[in-house]
């Protein structure tokens, strides 16, 4: 994981990053991991990762210690869910006992609610910090256990991340469960940590659309898509190998890097905001558009503090900045009149999402329920 303490990659590590363009095809990408390093992610790139590299699986960073927030958790979850990902998060540990477990615990779990982390989505302790290095596997294991069991009373699922070296070593990691980090010398079609719920095998792995190296992971089991077999898979089977070996090529644009994006929408104002003629606090005022007037946007990015949005104005453009660069609105989408669907017999949360386009957490909340409620044929399903 792309973390702001991460132990430093071994040998064999460093030898895997130089060989994942040549095999980078034998392992799939069904989860992709996301922090504030990846900066901010927009739907279009996690539609793009579903759709031609066959990801089925989120999971997002949102906090540190029990000092730091992901500011990038809440943008990155809701795009996520937007774009019908199962979207789950992780933890990055200090923790040296079980006191501190418990607050670390306490700390996560509130941040990840106010990020909106979904009810039953995974909230994953990631425990490779020099501190836990120099505990005992037992005194490991213990703080774990009560890491995992509060962060249960937020009503979200926990596993632990680690990496191979430190599974059944530093710390206890059974069958069954357990995201567990090995990166090969070279990719060869061989499978690791088959036991486990994933292995991560690549901790920059490249798309098309977004900047910077991913850490990536196959999954074998459905723990982190919510109990569920997904059926997303790639439209371009060696999609993963020929843009790991280009990126491989184009390594100096960093994965943080202001980029605009797609945003064809139309908002509301619901407070005044100036329209500038650059997407800087510093370029000249166009004009102040009241509360309450309608905006429609073209592009959207996030740089200097602010997330900017494009407005199409006769000769050229206007821009606004529209919250601060957590991704936090000042305006709110325009009403529509509600559209339904009518469940048929075989259908699940996550088909009915795959065929409107939804994310099944959006579907399943706007219609008063979880992903984990029953529903029958002949219900009306709200879809906006």
């Amino acid at each position: 994981m792309k973390l702001k303490n991460k132990l430093a990659l071994t040998g064999a590590a460093t030898m895997a990053a130089l060989f994942l363009g040549v095999n980078a095809n034998a392992a799939r990408m069904d989860m992709v991991d996301v922090s504030n390093n990846n900066g901010y992610m927009s739907t279009s790139e996690y539609v793009s990762m579903r759709n031609e590299f066959g990801v089925k699986a989120l999971t997002v960073k949102i906090s540190e210690g029990t000092t730091f927030k992901d500011g990038y958790a809440a943008s990155n979850i809701a795009n996520g869910q937007a774009a019908g990902l199962y979207v789950n998060g992780y933890h990055f540990a200090h923790y040296t006992t079980k006191a501190q477990a418990i607050a670390e615990a306490d700390y996560a779990g509130q941040a990840a609610k106010a990020a909106g982390l979904p009810v039953g989505a995974v909230l994953a302790t990631d425990v490779e910090a020099e501190e836990q290095g120099n505990l005992s596997q037992a005194t490991n294991d213990r703080n774990n256990a009560a890491f995992m069991k509060e962060i249960q009373k937020f009503g979200y699922r926990a596993d632990i991340y680690t990496s191979g070296s430190w599974a059944n070593n530093k710390m206890t990691i059974k069958g069954k469960t357990g995201w567990v980090a090995g990166y090969p010398y070279v990719m060869s079609g061989q499978k690791w940590y088959t036991n486990n719920n994933a292995w991560q095998w690549s901790g920059s792995a490249h798309f098309r659309i977004s900047y910077g190296g991913f850490d990536v992971s196959q999954l074998y089991t459905d723990y982190y898509t919510a109990g569920q077999k997904s059926t997303v898979k790639p439209t371009d089977k060696d999609a993963v190998k020929d843009n790991n070996k280009e990126a491989n090529k184009n390594t100096s644009k960093p994965s943080t890097a202001a980029k605009w994006v797609k945003e064809t929408k139309t908002y509301t104002l619901k407070t005044a905001v100036k329209l500038r003629t650059g997407a800087s606090t510093s370029s000249s005022v166009i004009t102040i558009l009241p509360a309450g007037s309608t905006v429609k946007t073209d592009q959207a990015i996030i740089q200097g503090g602010y997330r900017w949005v494009r407005q199409p104005r006769s000769g050229g453009h206007g821009y606004l900045a529209t919250g601060p660069a957590n991704n936090t609105l000042e305006y709110v989408k325009s009403g529509a009149s509600h559209a339904y669907y009518t469940v048929k017999s075989g259908d699940s949360w996550w088909s009915i999402a795959q065929r409107t386009g939804l994310s099944m957490y959006t579907l399943a909340s706007q219609n008063g329920k979880s992903i984990y409620s029953t529903i029958y044929p002949g219900n009306k399903l709200i879809l906006k």
